[in-house]
């Protein structure tokens, strides 16, 4: 015997499945490519199934990426768990880098995103709540596994999280451009200069 789905359930699952179309669109097509009548095709839904999940191309983006820093956030804790010292430094550096690497070009386009989130101030401080957010999960991360191992950041764990970021971010774009020659090592180093005992 089939269960019918709720209408909440059926709601909940037409936007997973739009977010999950998105995700591939925005990542084929950039965020100035992606269109919604091809996310929504995609999804195998129209348009209005799409607005009606979410108000436009923008929100759509901002909900991929709030999902995006919660499974982040929830990889950077479970790895932080086993961690300690400039070890469990190094391995957080990794993974984010790794995530970087593999993650299908998801870096560019949030890269992307920010720049034209840039130009219009509503939609600038909503993708930077979301920032923070990031940040500071990060942030948490690294205090856990350098306090875990005796250690602390000298600049506060946000502090130390953004300059990551930035890091990441920027190799990013030389990785794009075929100019790339910043070692994850030189970042570990130049990180841990930013480390003291507790």
């Amino acid at each position: 015997m089939t269960t019918r789905m709720t209408r909440a359930e059926q709601t909940e699952r037409n936007r997973e499945l739009v977010l999950a179309a998105a995700r591939r669109v925005f990542l084929a097509r950039g965020y100035a490519g992606a269109r919604l009548d091809v996310i929504a095709e995609e999804a195998g839904f129209s348009k209005g199934v799409v607005y009606s999940q979410f108000a436009g191309k923008a929100e759509l983006f901002l909900a991929l990426l709030e999902q995006r820093i919660a499974e982040r956030a929830a990889e950077n804790e479970d790895l932080a768990a086993g961690q300690a010292g400039l070890e469990g430094l190094r391995a957080l550096l990794l993974a984010n880098a790794r995530r970087s690497e593999e993650g299908g070009g998801w870096t560019q386009l949030v890269i992307e995103f920010r720049v034209a989130a840039a130009r219009d101030a509503e939609l600038n401080a909503r993708y930077a709540a979301l920032h923070v957010r990031a940040l500071e999960e990060f942030g948490a991360a690294v205090a856990t596994v350098l306090e875990r191992g005796g250690l602390v950041p000298s600049h506060p764990p946000r502090t130390l999280a953004e300059l990551i970021f930035c890091l990441d971010a920027g190799r990013e774009l030389e990785r794009a451009a075929g100019t790339a020659r910043l070692e994850l090592d030189v970042v570990v180093d130049l990180v841990s200069r930013f480390v003291e005992p507790l």
